[in-house]
């Protein structure tokens, strides 16, 4: 399994092999201690999407560390 890393801003999970910078939101603040994981997929349409701020479809980390 690949490793993931999680943005602290956003909490946007992505495979570690990727950009060395959030997909979504363009920070450098990565990391690899994180907890909880929800994926989504209509934002416009999710409560739990509202309450993380969410705007774009994917996978986020529901705790970072």
């Amino acid at each position: 399994m690949a490793k993931r890393l999680v943005c602290r801003e956003c909490h946007r999970v992505q495979d570690a092999g990727e950009e060395q910078s959030c997909v979504v939101c363009g920070s450098t603040s990565l990391s690899e201690d994180w907890a909880g994981y929800v994926i989504i997929a209509h934002p416009e349409k999710s409560e739990i999407a509202r309450e993380m701020d969410v705007a774009e479809p994917g996978a986020y980390a529901l705790k970072v560390r």
